[in-house]
């Protein structure tokens, strides 16, 4: 009976795949990138990053702040070094900003060195997610869910791009969410596989 085996639970440590390349989620504010890409990061056994939390704490400012004060242009400048750096140090799973996947460098430079998946969800499911947040810049109008559609109107053919999409319906928990990124990942054994 000494036989019996104690790695039927998955923990965090699950060594059971091997991750060629980082995942950049990307899509909408609200999509689930930095919930989902939380989750399967500790699935994969994996770092998990995020551009906006990497560029608050470079600039000791939040990114609302940054914006104020600096402008977008000049965070699209810092988001697009920082994007960079973490595709370059260490593989994992990496969450970005719903703008950074727009500038055509950026989408190059995840292609050629990550794999970008789209969370794809639609308007409502983002609007009920971002409308009772203050924490979004590009939301201070006067009307935040016209902004909202603008903005979602203008990205969703951006997004399409990418080199995988998974949908994100709003009603999925995230751990069946982190399923389908995973089933969509195994499609690209460049990307992952199991071991």
């Amino acid at each position: 009976m000494s036989e019996i085996k104690h790695n039927t639970v998955t923990s965090e440590h699950d060594h059971s795949f091997i991750l060629h390349k980082t995942v950049v989620l990307v899509g909408m504010m609200g999509a689930g990138k930095t919930a989902v890409g939380r989750a399967l990061a500790a699935r994969l056994g994996v770092p998990f990053l995020d551009s906006d939390a990497e560029i608050e704490s470079a600039a000791n400012m939040t990114i609302p702040e940054i914006f104020e004060r600096d402008g977008e242009p000049f965070f699209r400048a810092k988001e697009s070094q920082v994007i960079g750096r973490l595709l370059d140090e260490e593989k994992g799973v990496l969450s970005t900003g719903g703008g950074a996947f727009l500038a055509s460098q950026n989408r190059q430079m995840i292609t050629d060195r990550g794999v970008s998946v789209w969370l794809k969800a639609d308007l409502n499911v983002l609007w009920n997610r971002v409308k009772h947040k203050d924490t979004r810049p590009l939301l201070r109008t006067a009307d935040p869910h016209a902004t909202l559609r603008a903005l979602y109107e203008e990205r969703v053919p951006v997004y399409s791009q990418a080199d995988l999409s998974v949908t994100s319906d709003g009603e999925t928990s995230i751990e069946t969410m982190v399923d389908r990124v995973v089933d969509a990942l195994m499609t690209r054994p460049d990307v992952l596989e199991r071991n």
